[in-house]
Formats: C-alpha cells, sequence, structure tokens
C-alpha cells in the first residue's frame, strides 16, 4: 500500500511539475526545431545565391574569351548589383582588368582592380589585387603611386613578390643600387617560393655593375697587362 501511494504522490509530482514547467519545455523543442529548420533554409538560399553568382561568374569570363566586351560589362553590373558580397564578385573584378588589358586600357584595369580591393572581405584576393596593381602602375609609368600603394599595407606573405615590385620601380627610375637591393630581399625572403626565382637573378645579372664591382673591374685591368707583358724586354 505504502508503495502505491508513493507511486501516486510521483505521478502528481510529475503532473505538477509539467503543469507549470511543460509548456517552456514545448516552446523549447518548438524553438530549437525552428531555428534548425531556418537554418536550413538559409543554407539552401546561400548555396542557390552561390550557384547562381558562379553562373554569372562563368558567363562573364565567356564573354570576356569571346571580347564581347559590352556583355561583360553588363555581367559585372548585374553580379555586383545583385551580389555585391559574393567572392566570385570579387574575382571577376580580376577577369575585367584582363579584359581592359586587352584593350590597351591599363588605367581601367587598375580602377576594376582598385575596385576589388577596396570592397572585397578576402584579405589575400586584396593582396593579389593590390600587387597587380602596383605591377601595372609600374608598366604605366607610375612609379610613386606604385611605392604607395605597396607602403600602404605590411607584406605579410607577399614580402617576396613587394620586393621584386620595388626592385623593378628603383629600376626604372634609374636607381640601381636599390634595385639590387629589393631584388636581393626578395630572393632571400622566406616566401621566395612564391615568386619566380630564375627571372629575379636575371634582373640582378642584368643591372649596371655597382661601384665596388667598377673598382674591381679597374683593379683587375690594371694588373692583367702585367702578367702578359712581352718576352726579351731589355734583352
Amino acid at each position: 500500500m505504502d508503495d502505491l501511494l508513493s507511486e501516486k504522490e510521483q505521478l502528481e509530482k510529475i503532473r505538477a511539475w509539467w503543469q507549470e514547467y511543460g509548456w517552456y519545455l514545448l516552446g523549447g523543442v518548438v524553438l530549437g526545431a525552428a531555428m534548425l529548420y531556418g537554418k536550413f533554409q538559409y543554407d539552401e538560399y546561400r548555396a542557390a545565391q552561390s550557384e547562381a553568382a558562379g553562373n554569372l561568374y562563368e558567363d562573364l569570363r565567356l564573354s570576356i574569351n569571346d571580347d564581347a566586351d559590352a556583355e561583360s560589362l553588363a555581367l559585372l553590373e548585374q553580379l555586383r548589383e545583385e551580389y555585391p558580397s559574393s567572392p566570385y564578385t570579387d574575382q571577376a573584378g580580376l577577369l575585367m582588368a584582363i579584359m581592359y588589358l586587352q584593350n590597351g586600357s591599363p588605367r581601367q584595369a587598375i580602377e576594376s582592380l582598385e575596385y576589388t580591393l577596396e570592397n572585397t572581405d578576402d584579405e589575400y584576393l586584396a593582396m593579389v589585387a593590390r600587387t597587380r596593381i602596383a605591377r601595372l602602375m609600374v608598366s604605366s609609368g607610375r612609379y610613386d603611386e606604385a611605392l604607395e600603394v605597396l607602403d600602404a599595407v605590411e607584406p605579410g606573405n607577399f614580402a617576396a613578390r613587394f620586393s621584386e615590385i620595388r626592385g623593378d620601380i628603383y629600376f626604372a627610375q634609374g636607381d640601381t643600387d636599390n634595385a639590387r637591393i629589393a631584388y636581393l630581399a626578395a630572393l632571400n625572403s622566406d616566401q621566395v617560393e612564391l615568386v619566380d626565382r630564375s627571372l629575379i637573378q636575371m634582373k640582378i645579372d642584368d643591372l649596371a655593375p655597382t661601384g665596388s664591382d667598377v673598382a674591381i673591374e679597374l683593379q683587375q685591368g690594371v694588373e692583367d697587362p702585367a702578367d702578359e707583358s712581352p718576352e726579351g724586354d731589355g734583352g
């Protein structure tokens, strides 16, 4: 009998607890299910957005290959308006720079890269855009601006690339001493695998000799004739 009463009391306690807290528990379950469903829906939306942006990007790539400039510009505008935060939109700026270069317009290519640099959340892509901007500025004779672009940030993993571009700037300005220093910095960088070492070495080899190199050559030029003096002099 005591056992029966004990079970009855336990049931009454459970009912009382449910009446007081049951709705909270049920609400939590419903809320959790709604959150899971919402996350699923959001993931589906993101996937659909990414696929749509990817399709536009592919269309843009093909239109640039076909030299369809007007269509390329329209596709770029659509990407920027409908998918401003998509990685494909960031990449589109790099593609458009290629189109502008093909059309002989480095200024517009730089502007396209600058748009990507200013709007992307991808730090690596931003650095890629920055190095390309600097290189295009060098090829356009905008040396001081190119240096400003490089000096605006810490190079990090792009140290070797930055040093190589600085070497190109100094070389173009006729400053062969600083060009050599910059090229050597690129070769000695921890990120040297990210640059073409043989190309940089060729650039160093093509530099005019430094003052010390000239002194050594002059010294050798003084010593060599003595070694080749004709025999029999004074005989």
